[in-house]
């Protein structure tokens, strides 16, 4: 069943019953503070690091799910509630959220009250704005008794949880006015405090959990509630809370506005206090100011509406799917900056502790982002290089506070080095700003070692040459990109995580087919990006390597009617035809088909044609079959998962869009398009009891056809699988894409897509391209710009600030 609807107009998904399959949930924030928020109002707060700056506490594993977050409690006489349901769980008489673009808005209304809390980060504020407006509706006076309610994370959010014999001793609280300042560790290490406000004289209030909740009872009866009153408590170790006491009156149709400020503060070190043991608020006073009127908040949400306006104008599609239009033009998107911002961090299945920023990751990211705001891009992949070590290799994580490499995670992982140069050259066909590559950029974060991103690049690249097997195939190091197939991890012990575990690598014969189809793709990018700057002698010295790479997948790749996976340690095949179990992999069959491998003697096809017959199904492509059984000590993570789940044989989203590229590739539009819907949420709507996760952003992981419940996903929001959809859907099935020289024409439509206008902001310039389709779906028949001609199938860069009429006709 649904349990809500798209209001495409408005840009929102609206949720109508708040008992979802699973909390659905949104994203606050742009760019250094962010908030998760559920429908229910479930979630967390934090400043750009979900771990060393955790403003609330959140407890992912809580029965009940999603239990805790920016919570208001009314009490109605002898009724409590609360406007998003949860944590009271009283039957309301009327229920709605609405998921917006970096913004939520929650109603509830019980016995002729209604309530409406709008959640916003506004842009370049570290705070959230709780914006909450209470009606009367009905015909007598109300006298309601009005509770908010936060609770503080002690900063480290994994120390929070564990280190319990010194943190239920040093919480500490401010209350000044109607503002309540948590200040824990603010004496002694750190520079930075956060907030809690109403613009509105208070009746009392509560920083003392115990002293509000009570010892005994539950988030949905706290005792303060129960009784009507407040304890004016203040917090001295223990949980530091937050929470307001208002009483309100209300005449019928009378409403009242309150604004809630939920901020952080970060002071120099000479300007920490106002006086001795006294935090300096000038800063939070600053940022209350700023929100303290409903007029502000109004305008500064109206700011945040256009901000996503004007990112959401420069690609739009007008088709007549209406699941495609929202997915390209709003939620696809909407997805892709989220996604870039926490790279795989913070969700409601990331608890932000243990993942940083990734570099595979966040490269991967980028090809979904870079036409938002491309100086961000360009930002984030200087960061991304300075991680990098001498040799090519790489840190698989850095920490977005300090942007320095993750120790704990450390390197090793082969494919890594490669997607830099999808990041880079992704950056440059999208603004033509060769200057990046000049920029000189550290190694290791060591300025000393600093040289110009080229060379990253080329170290990139050499890092592949230098790393291979005895079959000419790359060797695979602690992983590629399937982070679970560890070759070279032979784990014995439960309590070591295999990606961290010891790198066997020495002597191994563990080589990666991925690796050989990836390094084929973006060495040819590479190869074209040295010939377009002047270093030919390097292009060609490059292209030898990439001819070499192609022949030795035709020679030791091929399976006879699939490319193979890897070789394991000891040089025995994975994934294939020999297997007994995990003959054949999504993942090689994507690189080597988007690489062209073979393709003149049909080996792209036959490969692409076993994935239709043993890895396709009802929810999408699964990622191996068939699945492991047992546990294979020489394959380590993926032998782990029961049969149809995550990296065995689960529909891994983030792969799917490879085949649907190699499809494309082949002129099978029909095939790539049917590969897109089974996966794109949107499309997934009506079976939401089954999905589970939210149906406007695409899930990492759909149960495969072998678990016990197919179609189930999990691990929604933070997925590669954003980036690769949009990427492939807008640049290869609807075929509008950014190459050097202006935007290339070549899309791969099914017949039910007849004609579509496509409007690209591109380089200073609109495009608004109408393509209608023809009997093949593929081939530019006739290119007109401006009504002129153009040979061939690129529009080159035309005049900016203009908009250029397109036509395109499709063989």
């Amino acid at each position: 069943m649904k349990y809500g609807h798209f209001d495409d107009l408005n840009k929102e998904y609206v949720i109508t019953n708040p008992q979802t399959p699973f909390p659905w949930i949104n994203y606050l924030g742009n760019e250094d503070f962010f908030g998760l928020v559920s429908n229910t109002a479930g979630g967390y707060a934090f400043y750009k690091d979900a771990k060393f700056r955790r403003l609330t506490r959140y407890r992912y594993n809580n029965v009940p799910m999603d239990n805790g977050g920016r919570y208001f409690y009314i009490k109605d006489e002898d009724t409590i509630w609360s406007p998003g349901w949860k944590p009271v769980k009283t039957p309301l008489d009327k229920y709605e959220c609405r998921h917006g673009l970096s913004y939520s808005k929650i109603m509830g209304a019980k016995n002729g009250i209604k309530a409406e809390s709008t959640f916003f980060i506004p842009l370049k504020t570290w705070a959230e704005v709780h914006h909450v407006k209470l009606t009367n509706e009905g015909k007598q006076p109300k006298k309601l008794k009005f509770f908010s309610f936060m609770e503080w994370c002690l900063w480290n959010a994994e120390d929070d949880q564990n280190n319990l014999q010194r943190n239920l001793n040093t919480g500490e609280v401010e209350i000044e006015g109607s503002t309540i300042y948590h200040k824990t560790e603010y004496k002694e290490r750190r520079n930075h405090y956060a907030f809690y406000s109403v613009n509105t004289p208070i009746n009392g209030f509560d920083t003392d959990r115990e002293s509000f909740v009570g010892l005994y009872n539950e988030l949905s009866e706290p005792q303060a509630v129960l009784n009507g009153k407040p304890g004016n408590s203040e917090a001295h170790g223990w949980s530091p809370i937050a929470s307001h006491y208002i009483e309100v009156e209300l005449q019928p149709g009378e409403s009242k506005d309150l604004i809630f400020v939920l901020g952080y503060v970060e002071n120099p070190e000479e300007e920490k206090w106002e006086s001795k043991g006294i935090i300096n608020k000038k800063p939070a006073l600053a940022i209350q100011e700023k929100f303290n009127t409903l007029e502000k908040v109004e305008a500064a949400l109206a700011d945040l509406k256009t901000y996503w306006e004007d990112l959401l104008s420069i690609i739009n599609i007008e088709s007549k799917d209406d699941k495609l239009n929202r997915m390209v033009n709003i939620w696809n998107q909407y997805q892709c900056m989220v996604t870039f911002n926490m790279s795989r961090s913070a969700s409601f299945f990331e608890v932000g502790i243990g993942r940083g920023m990734g570099f595979r990751d966040s490269n991967q990211d980028l090809i979904g982002f870079v036409h938002q705001i491309p100086e961000r891009a360009r930002e984030r992949i200087i960061d991304i290089a300075s991680t990098q070590f001498p040799d090519g290799g790489c840190y698989h994580q850095y920490q977005p506070l300090t942007k320095r490499g993750n120790d704990a995670v450390g390197g090793g992982f082969n494919d890594d080095p490669l997607w830099l140069i999808l990041g880079v050259v992704s950056y440059i066909k999208e603004t033509g700003d060769f200057s990046i590559l000049d920029e000189m950029v550290p190694f290791d974060n060591d300025e000393s070692l600093a040289k110009t991103l080229f060379d990253h690049l080329t170290v990139s690249f050499n890092h592949v040459v230098n790393n291979l097997g005895p079959n000419g195939l790359p060797l695979i190091g602690r992983a590629d990109w399937n982070d679970c197939l560890n070759l070279n991890c032979f784990s014995t012990n439960p309590n070591e995580s295999f990606q961290t575990t010891e790198n066997n690598t020495e002597g191994s014969k563990a080589e990666s087919v991925m690796i050989a189809g990836l390094f084929v793709v973006y060495g040819t990018d590479y190869v074209e990006l040295c010939n377009r700057i002047g270093k030919n002698k390097e292009a060609n010295r490059a292209l030898l390597e990439v001819n070499r790479m192609t022949d030795a997948v035709k020679a030791n790749g091929w399976d006879g009617e699939w490319f193979l996976r890897a070789y394991d340690y000891y040089g025995k095949k994975v994934g294939s035809k020999d297997n007994e179990e995990g003959k054949i992999f999504i993942e090689s069959q994507g690189w080597c088909t988007m690489a062209g491998i073979g393709s003149e003697d049909g080996l792209c096809e036959k490969a692409l044609d076993s994935v239709k017959e043993h890895l396709d199904c009802d929810y999408g492509i699964v990622l191996n079959n068939p699945p492991f059984s047992k546990y294979v000590l020489e394959y380590g993570e993926i032998s782990t998962y029961p049969a149809g789940y995550k990296e065995n044989a689960g529909i891994f989203c983030h792969n799917n869009p490879w085949i649907m590229i190699g499809e494309t590739r082949l002129g099978r539009g029909e095939r790539a398009w049917e590969y897109y819907q089974k996966i794109s949420p949107a499309y997934l709507e009506e079976i939401s009891d089954l999905h589970r996760t939210e149906p406007y952003v695409y899930a990492q992981m759909i149960a495969g056809k072998d678990a016990y419940l197919p179609g189930e996903a999990k691990n929604s929001w933070l997925s590669g699988t954003a980036a690769w959809n949009f990427y492939a859907v807008t640049q290869y099935i609807l075929g509008i894409r950014p190459e050097y020289e202006g935007l290339k024409i070549d899309p791969c439509l099914p017949s039910s897509i007849q004609e579509y206008v496509f409007v690209r902001k591109f380089r200073g310039a609109t495009y608004k391209i109408k393509i209608v389709n023809g009997e093949k779906g593929k081939g530019v028949k006739s290119l007109i710009v401006n009504s002129e001609s153009v040979k061939g199938d690129v529009i080159p860069l035309q005049k900016v600030d203009v908009e250029h009429q397109v036509e395109v006709e499709l063989f």
